[in-house]
This record gives structure tokens, sequence and C-alpha cells, in this order.
């Protein structure tokens, strides 16, 4: 008997978009058959159970994230132009007609009570991206200044990952950011 071939980033990448848009409880395996593609003994072969899927999808959704901000930041003439331009993409993302927060957060709003497996993995993953601007962060301001400010900004964007559902809201979370973040160096609108 040969195993099915299938190519998995393409798999997970579909997954991340049904558990994103559906969270965990509320995606079952038939709904990832239809999405993927792949018949259930090969997920099962392939990634254990939905749990595992989950989890694998989860991973490669906080990487790619991660890999993201830190091009984002890198980009840009400095380290604060960065996290100027990594909050406004963020803001822009709700205004997409299919916006739909972030999945690290919606893993941990939704699993906040269990407090599983899956909960714990997002709660990781939203702390190495603190970590890392607070890494970034500690290349121009003292350790204990550059704590602060990642703790400041993850609460900013995480605001905004949930206030953007509020519609027309973009304006409004442009000016809040600048007001709640005034040591970044602001241009005067959104652009």
């Amino acid at each position: 008997m040969t195993r099915a071939q299938f190519d998995r980033t393409e798999i997970i990448e579909r997954s991340i978009d049904l558990f994103w848009q559906n969270g965990y409880t509320a995606t079952s395996m038939q709904k990832l058959v239809k999405a993927t593609g792949l018949k259930p003994g090969s997920l099962y072969l392939a990634f254990g159970n939905k749990e595992g899927l989950y989890r694998e999808s989860l991973a490669v959704y906080a990487e790619t994230n991660l890999q993201r901000i830190r091009e984002t930041i890198h980009s840009a003439p400095s380290i604060e132009a960065g996290l100027i331009e990594l909050l406004r993409r963020i803001v822009e993302e709700t205004k997409r007609k299919d916006y739909c927060s972030c999945f690290l957060l919606k893993t941990q709003l939704e699993l906040a009570a269990e407090g599983n497996e899956l909960y714990q993995l997002a709660e990781v993953k939203v702390a190495e991206i603190e970590d890392y601007l607070q890494s970034e962060l500690e290349e121009i301001y003292p350790q204990e200044t550059a704590m602060r400010r990642a703790s400041s900004l993850m609460l900013q964007i995480l605001g905004v990952r949930i206030y953007g559902y509020r519609s027309g809201s973009a304006q409004r979370m442009w000016f809040g950011l600048k007001e709640a973040l005034p040591w970044l160096p602001w241009p005067c609108e959104l652009s």
C-alpha cells in the first residue's frame, strides 16, 4: 500500500484559512476534508487528528506572521519607522471586506476557558512576538524601556485586531495609536 502524496504546505495553508475563519470547535473533520481535498484517513495519517492539524496550522501561521513583522521592521529606515509601518499595515488589514483579526488571538479567545495545549501554544507564539519586539527595541532603548514599550505595542496591536471589526474604524484607530504611543515618530495621516 502506498502513502497518499500531497503538498503538506498547501494542506496546512487551506487548514489555516478554515480554522482562522471558523475556530477550532466549529471546524469539523468533514469541513477539513472538503477544504483540503484529502480523505479522512490521509488527514489522520499525516497529522494524527484535528488537534494535530490545528497545532501545525497555528505554528505555521505564527512563524509566517513573525517573519512578516521582521521583514517590515528590517526594511524600514529605522526600527521606529518599521514599527509605524507594521501598525499601519495592521490597521489597513481591518479595511478588508474579509477581515478576520489574528489567528493567534482568536485561538486564545476561543480556548481561554479550557487552557489546553492549543491555547498554550497560541500564548507562547504571542509571547515570541513580544520578545522579538523587545529585542528590536533594545537596539535603541535601555532594556527596561524596551520591555515596557514592547508590552505597550502588543496591547495596541491586539486592541487593533479586536477593534478592527468595527466598520469604518481605521482612521480612529490610527489616531488612537498615535495617542497611545507618543514615543514613535508618527506621520501626520494614515496613508
